[in-house]
């Protein structure tokens, strides 16, 4: 027989004591502890809703960045046997005005390829160690290659597929660099920031439709420890009268593994 509303408010009463009289019983270990208030939700709320939509953008960054590696041949089709140095020679030679002369910004990362004759990461060879894996979806390897832009503290990132027989750039990118990594079709680089204890954390994937590899996630996040403030933070005031003051959610954390060649 279905309980009555005063009966089902007296059952939940009843489970309600016999939780709390277990939680006693235990003492502290396992016993019930208050998770806190839980804050309420918020829906986003849009902002100026009354500006025509912008229908192109206001800066040219390159967000598709291709380019095919002339003078570099692909045996095969496969571009573990392409030798990465001489693909790095073919990018020297494209920009001269970076690499040659006393005045080109990364002139020493031209003076030290000459010491690649044994490969990437011998002796002062400033090619780095390469690294293959599939990140187009074909079922074939792709190249990750990096190299300094010396006699600065950035390094260059290029990722390479092969399309109709030719080596293809399909990412490019320079940077301080904390950390890259590999994640399933997506490359992760991790940069310093100029606020402490935070770094930025930019992820690339294959986009099939572009062809190319695209940044689809660029985050600041937290890597030192948090630091608690006494007083609490004062409620933003700067919305419009009467409406709900916006609370964008952060982007959720990129944590791939890394991975090898």
């Amino acid at each position: 027989m279905p309980l009555s509303r005063p009966g089902q408010a007296a059952r939940r009463l009843a489970v309600v004591a016999l939780v709390l009289a277990a939680a006693v019983g235990c003492g502290d270990t396992g016993g019930l502890e208050g998770a806190g208030s839980t804050p309420t939700a918020q829906g986003p709320a849009r902002l100026w809703p009354e500006l025509t939509p912008a229908s192109s953008p206001a800066f040219e960054i390159g967000e598709v960045n291709t380019e095919v590696v002339k003078g570099v041949n692909v045996p095969g089709d496969d571009i573990r046997r392409v030798d990465p140095v001489e693909i790095v020679r073919a990018e020297i030679a494209r920009n001269p005005g970076d690499y040659d002369g006393q005045k080109a910004p990364y002139r020493e990362t031209e003076r030290r390829m000459a010491d690649c004759t044994k490969g990437p990461g011998h002796g002062r060879c400033p090619v780095l160690r390469p690294y293959y894996r599939d990140l187009t979806g074909d079922g074939l390897d792709d190249l990750t290659l990096g190299f300094p832009l010396l006699p600065g503290r950035t390094t260059a990132v290029r990722v390479y597929t092969v399309e109709k027989h030719r080596l293809v750039q399909v990412m490019a990118w320079e940077d301080a660099l904390s950390g890259v990594e590999l994640a399933g079709r997506s490359l992760v680089i991790r940069s310093p920031s100029e606020v402490a204890g935070y770094e930025y954390r930019l992820q690339w994937t294959w986009d099939r439709d572009q062809r190319a590899m695209l940044l689809t996630h660029d985050e600041m996040l937290r890597t030192g420890p948090r630091k608690h403030s006494r007083h609490p933070s004062a409620s933003p005031t700067d919305s419009p009268a009467g409406s709900t003051s916006a609370s964008p959610s952060a982007a959720p954390s990129v944590s791939p593994s890394a991975s090898g060649g």
